[in-house]
């Protein structure tokens, strides 16, 4: 029985020992879940950082996505203004050219009026002039009142255009409003300046008459001819952007001149 009694009592305690340690080991998993507390902060702050980088990350994109559609205003509102000035230039332009060929047709309008004294004493300097300066063997003799009925010719061009190789009626090139001008009289010029420039007798430009040929250029090489009409102008086919005018001799003066009539 105590045999017994001291067996029995030896189990019950290792039993209870077993249990102890059973129920110790049985709660220290409670002593792990005191961390979790932690994890979850850390987990936290780390999402909080994210959204707050997700956040600046957007504030950016839209910053350039504000500074890009500035830009592209700017640049609507250039090209707006650039058409603006060019329009306003264009207008501008337009009004001037009107002026300027109003002012043009006032004073063609007053050459013509002027003209009609140049031609009398045209005739008047063509008479007394015949003996001093006789023509080149090869140029006809002109009829009376030669010099006049060549700057009547001349003026009735005035306004027309100017056409390289242009020999009218119409259109004209400088050699070619001096050839058929000439031709109403009866004198035979050549067609081109260069020819031009070598016909009748050399003149000095500074001893000028009316109905003398002026060229610009050397003689037998002139790139340019007209007609001196007296008051220091000449009338000439000018250039495409003027056509046939009567300009002031001052403003563009000769090389030389040779006297036909």
């Amino acid at each position: 029985m105590a045999l017994r009694a001291g067996v029995a009592g030896g189990v019950l305690s290792t039993i209870a020992v077993a249990g102890s340690a059973n129920a110790a080991t049985a709660a220290e998993p409670v002593t792990e879940t005191i961390e979790m507390p932690t994890l979850t902060a850390a987990l936290t702050s780390k999402v909080a950082l994210s959204a707050e980088a997700t956040q600046q990350a957007a504030d950016a994109y839209q910053y350039r996505a504000e500074q890009q559609s500035a830009a592209e205003k700017a640049v609507k509102d250039a090209k707006k203004a650039h058409k603006a000035a060019e329009k306003k230039a264009e207008a501008a332009a337009e009004k001037k050219a009107e002026e300027r060929a109003a002012a043009e047709r006032a004073a063609r309008s007053a050459e013509r009026t002027d003209l009609s004294g140049v031609q009398t004493a045209a005739a008047t300097s063509s008479s007394s002039g015949s003996s001093a300066s006789a023509p080149s063997q090869d140029v006809p003799a002109p009829a009376s009142g030669s010099v006049a009925s060549v700057v009547s010719f001349l003026q009735a061009q005035v306004g027309d255009a100017y056409v390289m190789g242009g020999t009218g009626p119409n259109s004209w090139d400088c050699s070619g409003l001096v050839q058929a001008a000439f031709k109403q009289v009866g004198v035979d010029l050549p067609r081109t300046s260069q020819e031009q420039s070598t016909a009748g007798t050399q003149v000095g430009t500074s001893n000028l008459q009316v109905g003398d040929i002026l060229y610009w250029g050397g003689q037998g090489s002139a790139y340019h001819t007209g007609v001196y009409i007296g008051d220091g102008k000449y009338l000439d086919a000018a250039n495409p952007s003027k056509g046939v005018v009567i300009q002031d001799l001052s403003g563009y003066p000769a090389d030389g001149a040779v006297r036909v009539l």
